[in-house]
């Protein structure tokens, strides 16, 4: 089990991870090299190599390996990215990048998103080094860039130009997973994710005649794409439950005292969901595909009727989605729209019934015995799409007991970032409990 030094470092490494501004605004103005030199001088002082590899000049990602005590075994990628992504001090209580541990609360950007299960890892490994433990299969840490924007510098580098790094490794945990969530009447879930969403972030396009603003004109592109978005935006998606979401269904249906037959004909999810209470909001967003249109571009002057117009969409498809997805898009932007993706990545499923992911089942409820992990699909997407290319199969893996009222999902990108300090130590305890024992 951890020791209590790893309790003390896991709190000074989030606050101190946080202090090192990695903002991602996107388009490659970002810069982890400060914080991946953090990460390498704590990975050396337990003794531990880490390779820092740069994609673009202070775009740097650190990768190291921990042997395990059986070489015949599977190895397992633990990740987390590094860069966060933009905060306004003006908004926040506390300066962003202070780090400021206040009341039992570390403050800052990155505090859940993901500085604090970097420091996680960090403190488990140094504490294995300081007891001469290891764990019984190959543990491979990378801690990655560019995560907040489309991980071209992070985990799409490694996979693609330093793939022997990760050789042995079929399975992989980071973000998202295996944290409180509080349930009606007392219930204390911790959501495990085993799937996510693909990404599908799309540039729209139409085409007309330019002109004057005062003169009839039927082929005006800003009313056909402004049409195109109306019709996207009011689109309802066909349900289409994965085997991820379908388990977490029948889980939280039975924990919730709520009869579910999911193959029953005229099963509603949305009538089943209304009577799951606050616990919908974990399956709500992935029992379908969505696009939501978010940003349009038009024009130059009020009374000149522009020849083109553009428009952008953050879409998301389930596993086996994207065909609809396509075929979707297609009817509902039309003839006068083309469609094109700005950035895309592959959705994910994992199987529930693996060992690994009965360990991090078994981690959690050893230290919460009162807890009650379930499945869980993220609406979003990590770097586990990037890793998959290796062959990784990906898990949501972030353990944190939280307090009732603790909004850990809407902190995520949100003011006021910040995590419990004996939320970090269970983290640390559990995380050392799977990473240890994992088979």
């Amino acid at each position: 089990m951890a020791d209590a030094l790893a309790l003390d470092e896991v709190v000074r490494f989030t606050s101190e991870l946080i202090r090192i501004d990695t903002t991602n605004r996107g388009g490659g103005d970002a810069c982890e090299r400060p914080a991946a030199e953090y990460v390498a001088e704590r990975l050396a002082e337990a003794g531990i190599e880490a390779a820092i590899l740069e994609s673009a000049p202070g775009r740097a990602n650190v990768v190291a390996r921990v042997e395990g005590s059986d070489p015949g075994r599977d190895a397992l990628l633990v990740h987390g990215h590094l860069d966060v992504v933009p905060a306004e001090a003006a908004d926040w209580s506390v300066h962003p990048f202070s780090g400021e541990i206040r009341d039992g609360v570390v403050w800052g950007r990155g505090a859940v998103d993901m500085k604090d299960m970097d420091a996680m890892v960090l403190a488990v490994v140094r504490s294995w080094a300081r007891e001469g433990r290891r764990p019984k299969r190959d543990v491979v840490l990378a801690f990655t860039a560019d995560e907040e924007d489309r991980a071209v510098h992070g985990s799409g580098f490694l996979a693609g130009e330093h793939a022997d790094l990760f050789e042995g490794c079929t399975e992989g945990i980071s973000e998202s997973g295996a944290f409180t969530f509080h349930g009606d009447n007392g219930l204390r879930l911790y959501p495990m994710a085993a799937g996510e969403r693909g990404t599908a972030w799309l540039k729209l396009t139409a085409h007309g005649r330019a002109g004057h603003g005062s003169k009839v004109n039927r082929a005006n592109a800003v009313s056909r794409l402004a049409a195109a978005v109306a019709r996207i935006g009011e689109h309802q998606w066909p349900v289409r439950l994965t085997p991820v979401v379908r388990a977490a269904l029948e889980e939280l249906g039975a924990l919730s005292g709520v009869d579910v037959d999911l193959d029953a004909p005229g099963f509603d999810v949305d009538v089943l969901l209304g009577k799951l209470g606050s616990a919908a909001v974990l399956v709500e967003p992935t029992v379908r595909n969505s696009a939501n249109p978010t940003m349009l571009r038009a024009g130059y002057k009020l009374n000149v009727i522009p020849g083109s117009a553009t428009a952008f969409v953050d879409g998301r498809m389930l596993p086996r989605g994207e065909a609809e997805f396509h075929e979707t898009l297609d009817l509902l932007t039309g003839p006068d729209v083309e469609w094109e993706f700005v950035h895309r990545e592959v959705p994910l499923q994992a199987p529930l019934d693996s060992p690994t992911y009965l360990a991090m089942r078994e981690a959690v409820q050893h230290f919460d015995p009162e807890g009650h992990p379930v499945p869980y699909c993220m609406s979003g997407g990590t770097d586990a799409k990037q890793f998959s290319r290796l062959g990784i199969t990906g898990y949501g893996f972030t353990p944190l007991k939280l307090p009732p009222g603790f909004d850990y999902l809407g902190l995520y990108h949100g003011v006021d970032e910040r995590v419990p300090v004996e939320a970090l130590h269970f983290g640390v305890r559990v995380m050392d409990r799977f990473l240890s024992g994992v088979e």
